[in-house]
């Protein structure tokens, strides 16, 4: 009996040890580390950003195919870098196909979807119709499962592509990917209809819908930023310059010599195929130059304007005139829009093809 009594004795001593030696141990601090190809940069632009340590919730992790693909992120780097290199406006586009993915169902590729017989994808919706880019992931899922068939998620390419093509001028990631997404297997084209606010929205449904998503006003103000690359259509604006009030008059809320400049490139209120820079003059570099023009009241649409109308929106967004500020809270904001409803573990599939259901 009093052998008994001292073996229990020892195995309590044993698990205490273990308990107390690993308390507050097993949670690591997360460092990221790309290892595909990344150079030291070009000595300007913003430094990394591992002033604060980011919540990734729903099993997203760092290097999470640094066993099953360990080249994975390399392959997306690499490739992403030579289709920027022939396109420069493509950061502008992935960025875009990112938002739009991430606001229906959250971040699961399926705007990458193709509609069926039976079913019309977000990729068709109205609201999608200007979205490029497609063949981009396509490119890089060929070269993926090359080397790891049936590892690397649609979801996490398009999700490390996009920062990689944002971040090229700079030659370093400009925020951090967590990765382990999997990918979705519904697309429905009504959804994304419901779910992307438009460029005519103003503040109150540009912060319930950012709201819904578990974004604030400082993440839609940061993100909005992304407007700083890219072009808008003619017939998305032209309200503003021809008809705003039903009355042949202009937005009074755009400033008067950059509304007659836009008057000479959008001649036709229903024009859908010309373009203008959403950044005036500095359409292919991504900076906070967005928030200088915004300031100036040369915000290309009403939902930019609208970030001017909300007394904290407006002071955050002169806030984010600082170059460093701006870096930091976009990336801090690209993280949380890249953890929106992600699938993870057995949920979803890994899908063979980016535009297609297994």
């Amino acid at each position: 009996m009093a052998s008994k009594v001292l073996f229990l004795l020892l195995v309590l001593a044993i698990c205490s040890t273990f308990v107390f030696c690993n308390a507050g141990g097993s949670k690591k601090k997360s460092h990221y580390k790309h290892k595909g190809g990344w150079g030291h940069g070009h000595g300007h632009g913003p430094r990394g950003h591992d002033s604060y340590e980011p919540e990734y919730d729903g099993g997203l992790k760092n290097d999470f195919y640094r066993k099953s693909c360990p080249r994975a992120e390399e392959i997306v780097q690499t490739v992403t870098s030579r289709h920027v290199t022939s396109n420069p406006n493509l950061p502008a586009k992935l960025i875009r196909v990112l938002f739009h993915d991430c606001f229906v169902r959250g971040c699961d590729a399926s705007v990458l979807l193709n509609s069926t017989g039976n079913s019309t994808s977000e990729k068709d919706a109205n609201t999608n119709r200007n979205l490029e880019g497609f063949n981009v992931i396509d490119d890089i899922k060929s070269e993926i499962e090359k080397e790891c068939k049936g590892i690397v998620s649609c979801a996490d390419i398009l999700t490390l592509a996009t920062r990689d093509a944002v971040s090229l001028q700079y030659g370093r990631p400009l925020w951090k990917v967590p990765t382990g997404r999997r990918d979705g297997t519904i697309s429905i084209a009504s959804e994304a209809s419901a779910n992307i606010p438009s460029g005519a929205s103003n503040f109150t449904v540009l912060v319930n819908n950012f709201a819904s998503k578990n974004l604030t006003v400082r993440d839609l103000v940061a993100l909005s930023g992304a407007h700083t690359i890219g072009v808008g259509h003619c017939n998305f604006v032209s309200r503003r310059l021809f008809n705003f009030t039903g009355r042949g008059d202009q937005d009074p809320s755009l400033n008067p010599k950059y509304a007659d400049f836009l008057r000479t490139q959008c001649r036709d209120p229903a024009d859908r195929t010309t373009t203008v820079e959403m950044d005036p003059g500095s359409s292919l570099s991504f900076d906070n130059h967005y928030f200088k023009i915004l300031k100036e009241h040369k915000g290309l649409f009403v939902s930019d304007a609208a970030l001017l109308t909300d007394d904290k929106a407006r002071e955050f967004a002169l806030q984010l005139l600082n170059p460093k500020m701006f870096f930091d809270e976009f990336a801090k904001s690209m993280e949380k829009m890249g953890a929106i409803g992600v699938l993870t573990g057995s949920q979803g599939q890994i899908r063979n093809k980016c535009s297609l259901v297994n």
